[in-house]
């Protein structure tokens, strides 16, 4: 009786579970080193069953003994030969291990990337939306015309804290960093009206700046001027910009640094107008992730653009080993290269555009579901529940596929290395001969065997 109204946003293909399978195919698609080691294997182990069995039926024949014979040994051997097995020790193991890393929340788009997880020694996390959940909430602004030092200093006459914001919002609305949308939210819970923004540009690793226009400059009682440059960010973008700081506020923001929080400063035309203070919530399972992690013997690092005393702060909160503060977007590679250059195999862990060359440096990268798609494509790895206690699961989870995969190439070497010399009936004059049927029963079982201990990887706990 009524009427119902669907807004279909994502169809066939481009959802996300049609997404997660075509990962999922990919992923049994690409083969790990090991895999294509066990294919030569089996190949090579073709070609010296032939051998084997043409050489045994040329010995037996020299050797005076019946065609009927020498034939039959001929087929025991041809038939024993286990390609098979030695074909399937890695494959079944990966497309197991594939299967059973989507069913615990993480994707594994290149089989390589899952084989190098188990020699890592050391994982990089970049931190906002990664080991704190990107989620910041404004706690206090600055109002710096307030103070005596700034008014002597020439600072605009901004009369009220909501200016601030709404300055800093309206060049914030243009862009999609973390911490803009939680200024921008801030604004609009306030019921700030938004000016229109001129000229922007984003400054990589230290903020945002444009033009705003008189429609809110007289709002703020500056009317001698058409247009303004606002420019929104870090502490790099306050230190490049050349502007003092009140002694009195600095103390205050040294101390919010030491407890976490990030302050963004508003300069406009060069002048330092205000600052707002901001907390990151930290992700609950960031702790977790980090002790299983340490008890696994894998050394834990950070990186973020945040300042000295934020990022000291994060890293004594969750007991990370060591950090690297103030690095902008390009440099988060060269981090990871630094690492490697001392003989550690590195997994970087994030979400954003601009971790996209670190992943892609790293030895392993990790990219969280809920990040750019930038990110996503560069990543080996990607944790579809943004849980970063996934990050052991996948370890334990390499270990155990290359532990099962190293079983059955052992098992499947050494049967064949056992299986051709019987049936070519070396051991004949002790009574023992293998007729071609039971050799073919031998054969059967040596697949069987790879194939059970295969999906016993699916009992494993992660």
């Amino acid at each position: 009786d009524g009427a119902l109204k669907v807004n279909v946003t994502k169809i066939g293909e481009e959802t996300f579970l049609a997404g997660v399978m075509r990962l999922v195919e990919e992923a049994q698609a690409s083969k790990s080193r090991l895999q294509m080691l066990s294919d030569r294997a089996a190949y090579y182990l073709t070609i010296i069953a032939i051998v084997t069995g043409g050489i045994t039926l040329l010995a037996w024949l020299l050797s005076k003994a019946t065609p009927s014979f020498a034939l039959e040994r001929f087929v025991a051997v041809v038939v024993i030969a286990c390609p098979h097995a030695l074909g399937l020790a890695v494959p079944l193991v990966a497309a197991i291990s594939t299967t059973l890393a989507a069913r615990h929340g993480f994707l594994v788009k290149q089989r390589l990337a899952l084989e190098a997880a188990r020699n890592i020694d050391v994982v990089l996390f970049d931190k906002t939306g990664t080991l704190t959940k990107g989620e910041y909430g404004v706690e206090r602004i600055f109002n710096f015309f307030r103070f005596a030092e700034s008014r002597n200093a020439g600072q605009f006459p901004i009369s009220n804290d909501n200016e601030i914001l709404r300055l800093a919002a309206s060049v914030d609305s243009r862009s999609e960093h973390f911490i803009a949308r939680a200024i921008v939210r801030e604004a609009e819970r306030k019921g700030l009206e938004l000016a229109r923004v001129e000229d922007f540009q984003r400054i990589p690793g230290k903020g945002v700046r444009g033009e705003i226009y008189s429609n809110i400059l007289k709002n703020v009682g500056i009317s001698d001027k058409e247009e303004i440059e606002i420019a929104v960010g870090g502490e790099s973008l306050a230190i490049e910009s050349r502007v003092s700081i009140p002694g009195e506020i600095q103390t205050k923001i040294d101390a919010l640094s030491r407890q976490g929080k990030t302050v963004i400063y508003v300069i406009a035309d060069g002048q330092l107008l205000g600052a707002i203070a901001l907390a990151d919530l930290m992700r609950e399972e960031s702790r977790e992730a980090i002790h299983a992690l340490k008890t696994m013997g894998v050394q834990i690092a950070m990186i973020t653009g945040d300042s000295e005393g934020v990022a000291k702060w994060v890293a004594q909160e969750l007991g990370i080993d060591e950090y690297f503060a103030r690095v902008l977007p390009h440099e988060k590679s060269e981090k990871v290269k630094l690492l490697q250059s001392k003989g550690r195999r590195v997994a970087m862990v994030g979400d954003g555009i601009n971790d996209a060359p670190a992943l892609t440096q790293a030895d392993l990268g990790i990219a969280i579901g809920a990040g750019t798609n930038v990110a996503i494509e560069s990543a080996g790895i990607i944790l579809v529940r943004n849980d970063p206690r996934d990050i052991p699961k996948i370890i334990r989870l390499s270990r155990f596929t290359y532990a099962k995969m190293m079983q059955n190439l052992f098992w499947a070497t050494g049967y064949n290395v056992v299986a051709l010399p019987l049936a070519a009936g070396v051991l004949t004059s002790q009574g023992i001969l293998l007729q071609p049927a039971l050799a073919a029963l031998f054969m059967s079982l040596s697949t069987v065997v790879v194939a059970v201990n295969a999906v016993l990887l699916k009992k494993k706990e992660l």
